[in-house]
């Protein structure tokens, strides 16, 4: 993995109303750059152009569109300048699709939805959300002379282009596009495609035309997520910056889910948060401190570098609260840098994620790509029971994994299947879900090594699991799974764990109580079954624990998890909000355990806050492998150990937010 990102960055958004006067003329260089350094900021993204369509420095390729109240004409420039005299990069911000001048005066350049009328924005709604089109030659050709004069008028650290979205439209030379090679513009699914090909290509275009003059600039294209789709564009991209506002749409779950799938892809990685109360442009609000610790310790956890989303007033002036804010939190990261640089990720567990195959089904919309509930409740899952895993596609090399699970929605084709059944022969395992190995059509499981045979949708929902061979920790009942699960017959599997089934499915006709029909005591179909090193759960048990979360799912795949892999990375008592995560420094011959607890809590309707930590105290800790020395880092405080077994045992005596634990 490349390892040349800052650790400390900053995204300072700048999108400023043309309504407002003396935009900048309140910028002090110094004191600017002076406020970033004290908050141990060394990166900061700064604006050439906004989502307003407004420009930010002295442009004379484009004047009509430098801000018309910019006080200090070249601001950018200025703001290049005072931050590269204290060592701190500068890559320049501009946007792609939203920008509101170009969008009033180039209406050929919009993007057309599948109803005929412009993507966003409706004409008398207050925001610039309406798309521009990339395979538009005029506006393809006016973001090449924008980016060139950047290019060569200032110096360039980086560019972030902004709203890079795979979004499709049906304007009429999409249209001939598509018919030309050979698209159906009828099927949204191949519009998609279509639109993909489209982003795809013309990111890889401009690269190449970065590349030319500038080999080492950063070059990022963000549509707010990162996932399977980003493979085919890989070389476009230097690093990875993984915009992930937990109180701003994304949750708290989005940023290990973008997060522990594109470590993998060979690239540094920028975790993304903000400083908002709630996301972009809220301007005079402030993160609760505990939560902008989690935020920026879970990224350095995973592997990530630190990114906090700002945004500078219009007078031009930086927000000194604001940076103490970050600065607190950023003075913590920099003691910490290293035992974060170039640390690899120690994993057991393989989450193949549904992601990949969305974009194959005939609906598919690039909207619904990081909203998949079956890998989300499996994160929760997994982070819940401090197991050690990644988030894979299909193409990966399993091998390095013992344990793989699919969740609920991975369809198995031939060649799926023989890598499976060869990762299963070299000792692997798997766990397996729902829909996970059956075919594409849904027809049958592909592979023999599941040991089953599809039967049909289960003839009722809800019905019960009863524990059987995976009782530990749960009473031996019915418990209820909400979600409709499939029937199959067992060929070779053994039966693992049964359904009870109840009186009668709830219709109009014939209901009981409020909710749903409790059980009559028959016992069914098999609700998980394991075949050699195969478990198989008939239900969507990960979607399920995403959607409600009942404690008996958790503990039921926690039990089929203990069958396959007995033996942990990471042991660790303590309560389920307590997250593990193991790296290793190869260089200084040293893991790094990280430990953090913070609780995310819902105290209003719209998003989870972080407000109070709350340390634990006296922590056994048991890691797989052997020591020579156990120290907290960066204090240097020696913790007594033993190696015993296999296995590092010590006692964490306070855990306060955040411990890195040294062992070497």
């Amino acid at each position: 993995m490349h390892d040349f990102l800052n650790f400390r960055q900053i995204h300072l958004d700048f999108h400023t109303s043309e309504a407002i006067p003396g935009i900048g003329a309140e910028f002090d260089p110094e004191e600017y750059a002076a406020t970033l350094d004290k908050a141990r900021v060394n990166s900061i993204t700064t604006f050439a152009r906004c989502h307003h369509g407004c420009i930010y420095y002295d442009s004379k390729v484009h004047p009509e569109r430098v801000h018309p109240q910019l006080s200090r004409k070249n601001l950018l420039v200025e703001q290049i300048e005072a931050c590269h005299k204290r060592g701190i990069k500068v890559p320049i911000y501009t946007t792609v699709q939203w920008d509101e001048y170009t969008a009033d005066r180039h209406r050929d350049w919009l993007m057309i939805d599948e109803n005929g009328a412009e993507f966003g924005t409706k004409p008398f709604d207050a925001g610039f959300y309406r798309n521009l089109d990339v395979f538009h030659p005029g506006y393809r050709q006016f973001l090449y002379d924008h980016v060139k004069e950047l290019l060569e008028t200032m110096p360039v650290d980086g560019i972030f282009f902004d709203i890079v979205q795979n979004r499709p439209s049906v304007a009429k030379h999409w249209l001939d596009a598509m018919d030309n090679l050979g698209f159906n513009p009828e099927n949204e699914g191949e519009r998609q495609r279509f639109a993909a090909k489209v982003h795809d290509e013309w990111a890889l275009e401009m690269t190449e035309f970065i590349r030319q003059t500038h080999k080492d600039a950063t070059i990022f294209y963000n549509s707010g997520h990162v996932g399977p789709r980003h493979r085919t564009s890989m070389a476009a991209y230097s690093h990875y910056e993984l915009e992930s506002l937990p109180s701003g749409g994304w949750g708290y779950l989005h940023f290990p889910q973008a997060m522990r799938y594109a470590r993998g892809l060979g690239k540094d990685c920028l975790g993304m948060t903000g400083k908002f109360h709630t996301s972009w442009g809220d301007f005079h609000s402030f993160k609760n401190p505990a939560a902008l610790q989690f935020e920026c310790f879970h990224m350095l956890a995973l592997g990530a570098k630190c990114s906090v989303g700002d945004q500078l007033h219009p007078s031009g002036r930086i927000d000194e609260t604001t940076y103490d804010l970050i600065g607190g939190v950023y003075s913590e990261v920099e003691k910490k840098e290293a035992w974060c640089r170039g640390a690899i990720p120690i994993n057991e567990i393989g989450l193949l994620t549904p992601e990949e195959f969305v974009t194959q089904r005939p609906a598919f919309n690039a909207k619904s790509d990081r909203d998949q509930p079956a890998v989300m409740g499996a994160i929760r899952m997994l982070q819940e029971l401090r197991l050690q895993f990644d988030i894979l596609d299909s193409d990966r090399d399993f091998n390095q994994y013992k344990l793989l699970i699919l969740p609920d929605e991975i369809p198995v084709d031939d060649v799926l299947a023989e890598k499976l059944e060869n990762y299963l022969a070299g000792g692997g395992s798997i766990i397996a879900s729902y829909h996970s190995g059956l075919s594409h059509d849904g027809a049958n499981f592909t592979s023999r090594a599941w040991g089953v045979n599809y039967v049909g949708d289960a003839p009722y929902s809800p019905d019960f699991i009863v524990p059987g061979e995976l009782s530990n920790g749960l009473p031996e009942t019915g418990h209820v799974m909400y979600f409709k699960g499939l029937e199959v017959q067992p060929e070779s599997a053994q039966v693992l764990a049964r359904v009870e089934v109840p009186y009668f499915n709830r219709t109009w006709r014939h209901f009981c109580s409020h909710r749903h029909t409790p059980s009559k005591g028959e016992i069914a179909y098999p609700a998980a079954t394991k075949n050699a090193r195969v478990i198989y759960f008939a239900h969507p048990i990960f979607a399920q624990y995403q959607d409600c979360a009942p404690r008996w799912c958790k503990q039921l795949v926690s039990n089929a998890i203990d069958l396959l892999l007995p033996e942990k990375l990471v042991e660790v008592t303590g309560p389920s909000s307590l997250l593990a995560t193991l790296n290793e420094q190869p260089e200084h011959n040293r893991r790094v355990l990280h430990l953090l607890h913070y609780i995310p809590e819902r105290r209003g309707q719209a998003f989870d806050i972080i407000e109070d930590v709350i340390p634990l105290h006296s922590l056994k800790v048991s890691v797989a492998g052997e020591a020579q020395s156990v120290k907290l880092v960066p204090s240097g405080e020696e913790l007594e150990f033993q190696n015993e077994g296999g296995r590092v045992l010590f006692t964490l005596p306070k855990l306060d937010g955040h411990a890195m634990v040294e062992i070497s």
